[in-house]
Protein backbone atom coordinates (compact mmCIF):
# COMPACT_ATOMS: atom_id res chain seq x y z
CA UNK A 1 0.00 0.00 0.00
CA UNK A 2 1.83 3.36 -1.11
CA UNK A 3 0.64 6.78 1.08
CA UNK A 4 0.69 9.50 -0.73
CA UNK A 5 -0.05 13.13 0.19
CA UNK A 6 0.75 15.62 -3.17
CA UNK A 7 -1.45 15.98 -5.84
CA UNK A 8 1.11 15.43 -8.75
CA UNK A 9 2.20 12.15 -7.63
CA UNK A 10 -1.54 11.04 -6.93
CA UNK A 11 -2.01 11.75 -10.80
CA UNK A 12 1.06 10.09 -11.58
CA UNK A 13 0.95 7.05 -9.76
CA UNK A 14 -2.72 6.41 -11.38
CA UNK A 15 -1.99 7.08 -14.57
CA UNK A 16 -2.04 3.95 -15.77
CA UNK A 17 -4.98 2.41 -13.79
CA UNK A 18 -7.92 1.62 -15.72
CA UNK A 19 -10.07 0.30 -12.97
CA UNK A 20 -9.88 2.42 -9.80
CA UNK A 21 -12.49 1.89 -7.07
CA UNK A 22 -12.37 5.03 -4.81
CA UNK A 23 -13.64 5.22 -0.99
CA UNK A 24 -13.80 9.09 0.12
CA UNK A 25 -13.33 9.54 3.72
CA UNK A 26 -12.45 12.17 6.37
CA UNK A 27 -10.39 9.68 8.59
CA UNK A 28 -10.55 8.14 11.51
CA UNK A 29 -12.22 4.75 10.31
CA UNK A 30 -14.19 2.23 11.60
CA UNK A 31 -16.04 -0.90 10.37
CA UNK A 32 -18.52 1.33 8.29
CA UNK A 33 -15.53 2.70 6.41
CA UNK A 34 -13.77 -0.81 5.86
CA UNK A 35 -16.86 -2.74 4.68
CA UNK A 36 -17.08 0.23 1.71
CA UNK A 37 -13.47 -0.41 1.28
CA UNK A 38 -13.56 -5.02 0.91
CA UNK A 39 -16.54 -3.81 -1.28
CA UNK A 40 -14.44 -1.69 -3.44
CA UNK A 41 -12.23 -4.49 -3.85
CA UNK A 42 -15.18 -6.18 -5.70
CA UNK A 43 -15.32 -3.42 -7.99
CA UNK A 44 -12.08 -2.13 -9.17
CA UNK A 45 -7.79 -4.00 -9.32
CA UNK A 46 -7.00 -0.83 -7.81
CA UNK A 47 -8.61 0.70 -4.69
CA UNK A 48 -8.34 4.04 -3.65
CA UNK A 49 -9.43 5.22 -0.33
CA UNK A 50 -8.69 9.36 0.49
CA UNK A 51 -8.42 10.69 3.98
CA UNK A 52 -9.24 14.60 4.35
CA UNK A 53 -10.38 16.26 7.15
CA UNK A 54 -12.47 18.85 5.04
CA UNK A 55 -12.83 22.39 5.98
CA UNK A 56 -15.20 23.44 3.51
CA UNK A 57 -17.85 21.64 4.94
CA UNK A 58 -17.80 22.31 8.84
CA UNK A 59 -19.70 25.39 10.20
CA UNK A 60 -18.14 28.29 12.14
CA UNK A 61 -19.18 26.57 15.49
CA UNK A 62 -19.01 22.46 14.12
CA UNK A 63 -15.67 20.52 15.06
CA UNK A 64 -13.33 20.86 12.46
CA UNK A 65 -10.91 21.31 14.72
CA UNK A 66 -11.40 18.68 17.15
CA UNK A 67 -12.78 16.57 14.30
CA UNK A 68 -10.34 13.36 15.41
CA UNK A 69 -7.38 13.06 12.64
CA UNK A 70 -5.82 9.43 13.13
CA UNK A 71 -3.63 8.65 9.80
CA UNK A 72 -1.23 6.47 11.85
CA UNK A 73 -4.07 3.66 13.17
CA UNK A 74 -6.27 4.79 10.05
CA UNK A 75 -3.12 3.64 7.43
CA UNK A 76 -2.61 0.57 9.31
CA UNK A 77 -6.33 -0.85 8.79
CA UNK A 78 -5.76 -0.05 5.74
CA UNK A 79 -2.88 -2.72 4.75
CA UNK A 80 -4.37 -5.65 3.22
CA UNK A 81 -7.70 -3.44 2.23
CA UNK A 82 -6.35 -0.63 -0.52
CA UNK A 83 -3.48 0.33 -2.69
CA UNK A 84 -3.36 3.68 -2.14
CA UNK A 85 -3.81 6.00 0.45
CA UNK A 86 -4.22 9.63 -0.57
CA UNK A 87 -4.06 12.19 2.38
CA UNK A 88 -3.62 15.88 1.56
CA UNK A 89 -3.34 18.55 3.38
CA UNK A 90 -5.63 21.71 3.09
CA UNK A 91 -2.80 23.14 1.24
CA UNK A 92 -2.59 20.49 -1.05
CA UNK A 93 -6.39 20.29 -1.47
CA UNK A 94 -7.17 23.99 -1.50
CA UNK A 95 -3.58 25.54 -3.54
CA UNK A 96 -5.08 28.53 -4.58
CA UNK A 97 -8.56 30.22 -2.69
CA UNK A 98 -11.63 27.86 -3.42
CA UNK A 99 -13.93 31.02 -5.38
CA UNK A 100 -15.63 28.27 -7.32
CA UNK A 101 -18.49 25.84 -5.35
CA UNK A 102 -21.13 23.52 -6.39
CA UNK A 103 -24.23 24.76 -5.52
CA UNK A 104 -25.80 21.84 -4.73
CA UNK A 105 -29.54 21.16 -5.24
CA UNK A 106 -33.00 22.97 -3.18
CA UNK A 107 -32.90 19.48 -0.66
CA UNK A 108 -29.31 20.44 0.57
CA UNK A 109 -31.14 23.47 2.25
CA UNK A 110 -33.83 20.84 3.97
CA UNK A 111 -33.21 17.92 6.45
CA UNK A 112 -29.13 18.55 7.78
CA UNK A 113 -28.86 21.37 5.60
CA UNK A 114 -31.75 23.46 7.90
CA UNK A 115 -29.27 23.05 10.97
CA UNK A 116 -25.63 22.90 9.25
CA UNK A 117 -26.08 25.70 6.25
CA UNK A 118 -23.47 25.39 3.36
CA UNK A 119 -22.53 21.72 4.42
CA UNK A 120 -23.26 19.69 1.87
CA UNK A 121 -21.91 23.09 -0.88
CA UNK A 122 -18.62 22.26 0.79
CA UNK A 123 -19.30 18.60 0.85
CA UNK A 124 -20.30 18.47 -2.88
CA UNK A 125 -16.93 21.02 -3.89
CA UNK A 126 -14.53 18.97 -2.14
CA UNK A 127 -15.95 15.27 -3.53
CA UNK A 128 -15.90 16.71 -7.41
CA UNK A 129 -12.49 18.27 -6.92
CA UNK A 130 -11.97 14.35 -5.20
CA UNK A 131 -13.42 12.63 -7.93
CA UNK A 132 -11.55 14.61 -10.90
CA UNK A 133 -8.29 13.79 -8.84
CA UNK A 134 -8.80 10.24 -8.85
CA UNK A 135 -10.85 9.54 -11.68
CA UNK A 136 -12.36 6.32 -10.85
CA UNK A 137 -14.65 4.21 -12.37
CA UNK A 138 -16.40 3.20 -8.78
CA UNK A 139 -17.26 5.31 -6.20
CA UNK A 140 -18.25 4.25 -2.93
CA UNK A 141 -20.67 5.95 -0.34
CA UNK A 142 -21.89 4.83 3.16
CA UNK A 143 -25.81 4.99 3.09
CA UNK A 144 -26.06 6.27 6.63
CA UNK A 145 -24.89 9.71 5.27
CA UNK A 146 -28.07 9.26 2.95
CA UNK A 147 -28.83 12.72 2.34
CA UNK A 148 -24.81 13.35 1.38
CA UNK A 149 -25.14 10.31 -1.52
CA UNK A 150 -28.28 11.58 -2.60
CA UNK A 151 -27.07 14.71 -3.65
CA UNK A 152 -23.92 13.58 -4.75
CA UNK A 153 -25.88 10.97 -7.07
CA UNK A 154 -27.52 14.31 -8.74
CA UNK A 155 -24.40 16.23 -8.79
CA UNK A 156 -22.52 13.15 -10.90
CA UNK A 157 -26.05 12.75 -13.14
CA UNK A 158 -25.89 16.47 -14.20
CA UNK A 159 -22.54 17.12 -14.95
CA UNK A 160 -21.88 13.37 -16.68
CA UNK A 161 -19.25 12.52 -14.93
CA UNK A 162 -17.86 8.93 -15.66
CA UNK A 163 -17.56 7.40 -12.42
CA UNK A 164 -20.56 4.45 -11.30
CA UNK A 165 -21.84 5.36 -7.42
CA UNK A 166 -22.15 2.44 -5.04
CA UNK A 167 -24.58 2.82 -1.76
CA UNK A 168 -22.87 1.02 1.26
CA UNK A 169 -25.24 -0.20 3.75
CA UNK A 170 -24.70 1.47 6.81
CA UNK A 171 -23.25 -0.95 9.38
CA UNK A 172 -23.80 -1.16 13.05
CA UNK A 173 -23.43 -2.13 16.63
CA UNK A 174 -24.76 -5.37 18.03
CA UNK A 175 -27.30 -3.10 19.59
CA UNK A 176 -28.19 -1.32 16.57
CA UNK A 177 -26.38 2.46 16.74
CA UNK A 178 -25.09 3.40 13.05
CA UNK A 179 -20.93 3.62 13.45
CA UNK A 180 -19.91 6.74 13.24
CA UNK A 181 -16.64 8.61 13.71
CA UNK A 182 -18.40 10.96 16.38
CA UNK A 183 -19.72 8.14 18.57
CA UNK A 184 -16.42 8.49 20.67
CA UNK A 185 -17.93 11.79 21.67
CA UNK A 186 -21.13 9.88 23.39
CA UNK A 187 -20.36 9.39 27.02
CA UNK A 188 -21.14 5.89 28.98
CA UNK A 189 -24.75 7.15 29.49
CA UNK A 190 -24.75 8.32 26.28
CA UNK A 191 -23.38 5.17 24.13
CA UNK A 192 -26.38 3.44 26.39
CA UNK A 193 -28.97 5.60 25.47
CA UNK A 194 -27.71 6.18 21.49
CA UNK A 195 -29.28 3.10 20.23
CA UNK A 196 -32.89 4.30 20.76
CA UNK A 197 -32.73 6.71 17.78
CA UNK A 198 -32.62 3.17 15.32
CA UNK A 199 -35.25 1.69 17.39
CA UNK A 200 -37.46 4.64 17.12
CA UNK A 201 -36.85 4.79 13.81
CA UNK A 202 -37.70 1.13 13.15
CA UNK A 203 -40.64 1.66 15.22
CA UNK A 204 -41.85 3.94 12.53
CA UNK A 205 -40.66 1.88 9.84
CA UNK A 206 -43.48 -1.06 11.44
CA UNK A 207 -46.14 1.47 11.10
CA UNK A 208 -45.51 2.26 7.79
CA UNK A 209 -45.38 -1.72 6.52
CA UNK A 210 -48.78 -1.75 8.64
CA UNK A 211 -50.59 0.41 6.11
CA UNK A 212 -50.20 4.15 7.88
CA UNK A 213 -50.69 6.44 5.81
CA UNK A 214 -50.30 9.96 8.09
CA UNK A 215 -46.60 10.35 7.64
CA UNK A 216 -46.60 13.62 9.84
CA UNK A 217 -49.01 11.60 12.82
CA UNK A 218 -45.54 9.32 12.74
CA UNK A 219 -42.92 12.02 12.51
CA UNK A 220 -44.56 13.49 15.63
CA UNK A 221 -44.85 10.29 17.44
CA UNK A 222 -40.73 9.49 16.77
CA UNK A 223 -39.77 13.32 17.77
CA UNK A 224 -41.93 12.77 20.90
CA UNK A 225 -40.53 9.54 21.71
CA UNK A 226 -36.84 10.94 21.30
CA UNK A 227 -37.49 13.96 23.24
CA UNK A 228 -38.86 11.94 26.03
CA UNK A 229 -35.61 10.06 26.23
CA UNK A 230 -33.38 13.43 26.58
CA UNK A 231 -32.75 13.81 22.59
CA UNK A 232 -33.02 17.45 21.39
CA UNK A 233 -34.55 16.30 18.01
CA UNK A 234 -34.03 18.36 14.73
CA UNK A 235 -36.23 16.41 12.34
CA UNK A 236 -37.36 13.22 11.60
CA UNK A 237 -38.90 13.13 7.96
CA UNK A 238 -40.58 10.11 5.87
CA UNK A 239 -38.98 11.06 2.56
CA UNK A 240 -39.42 9.42 -1.13
CA UNK A 241 -35.71 7.44 -1.20
CA UNK A 242 -35.22 8.83 -4.43
CA UNK A 243 -34.29 12.66 -4.32
CA UNK A 244 -35.66 13.04 -1.00
CA UNK A 245 -38.38 14.90 -2.04
CA UNK A 246 -41.95 14.96 -0.01
CA UNK A 247 -43.59 11.16 -0.95
CA UNK A 248 -46.35 11.56 -3.90
CA UNK A 249 -49.32 9.23 -2.89
CA UNK A 250 -48.54 6.16 -3.90
CA UNK A 251 -44.91 6.14 -3.44
CA UNK A 252 -43.75 2.81 -2.11
CA UNK A 253 -39.82 3.07 -1.96
CA UNK A 254 -39.18 5.41 0.74
CA UNK A 255 -36.68 6.41 3.50
CA UNK A 256 -37.58 7.51 7.62
CA UNK A 257 -34.62 9.92 8.13
CA UNK A 258 -33.92 11.38 12.18
CA UNK A 259 -31.23 14.12 13.28
CA UNK A 260 -30.98 14.47 17.25
CA UNK A 261 -28.88 15.75 19.50
CA UNK A 262 -27.81 13.43 22.62
CA UNK A 263 -25.98 15.84 24.54
CA UNK A 264 -22.96 17.52 22.58
CA UNK A 265 -22.77 15.17 20.23
CA UNK A 266 -24.79 15.05 17.11
CA UNK A 267 -25.92 11.70 15.55
CA UNK A 268 -27.99 10.81 12.26
CA UNK A 269 -29.70 7.45 11.22
CA UNK A 270 -32.18 6.62 8.31
CA UNK A 271 -34.10 3.49 7.27
CA UNK A 272 -35.18 2.95 4.28
CA UNK A 273 -38.81 1.47 3.27
CA UNK A 274 -40.16 -0.21 0.55
CA UNK A 275 -43.81 -1.02 0.66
Amino acid sequence: MQIIHRVAELRARLAREESIAFVPTMGNLHEGHLDLVRRARERGTCVVVSIFVNPLQFGPNEDFDSYPRTLEADCAKLQELADVVFAPSVAGMYSEKQTLFVEPPPIANELCGAFRPGHFRGMATVVLKLLNLVQPQVALFGKKDYQQLAIIRQMVSQFNLPVTLVGGETVRAADGLALSSRNQYLSPAERTEAPFLYQTLANAADALHAGDKDHAAIEQKAAQALASHGWQVEYVSIRAQAGLGKPQPGERALVILAAARLGAPRLIDNIEVCL
